[in-house]
């Protein structure tokens, strides 16, 4: 007997991995020329109501240039890793830690775009 595919969806959290010297003009563009509401109450986090996602924008010293990370959510984490194993996806846990005992990893699409696969009840 299988056991049912897990449940996986786009989460509400996209990062913006930003170097040091675009940092605030990147920031000063979604605030003061966008005018996207800030998310406050989470300093030192700079993120911004982007629709129903939340955009987050990191400053990621040694980057040359930007990147744009993801979160997919799962209805059952163990499940979903057993799944992208299965599919030979790259798994890239050590790019930025996520604490100890952490249920959440880190994947790498065929394009090289960094996902956070997270149980659906995570926030960031």
């Amino acid at each position: 007997m299988s056991r049912p595919m897990p449940a996986v969806r786009g989460g509400r959290n996209i990062a913006m991995k930003v170097p040091p010297h675009t940092w605030d003009a990147t920031v000063a563009f979604y605030r003061d020329v966008l005018g996207l509401k800030p998310i406050t109450g989470h300093a030192p986090e700079t993120g911004f109501e982007f629709g129903a996602n939340q955009l987050w924008i990191d400053r990621a010293p040694g980057l040359s240039q930007s990147e744009i990370w993801l979160q997919v959510a799962t209805d059952d984490i163990e499940a979903t890793r057993a799944r992208l194993e299965a599919a030979n996806v790259v798994r890239c846990d050590d790019i930025e830690p996520l604490g100890e005992g952490a249920e959440s990893f880190w994947i790498l699409s065929p394009a090289s775009i960094v996902h956070l696969v997270s149980p659906e009840e995570r926030e960031w």
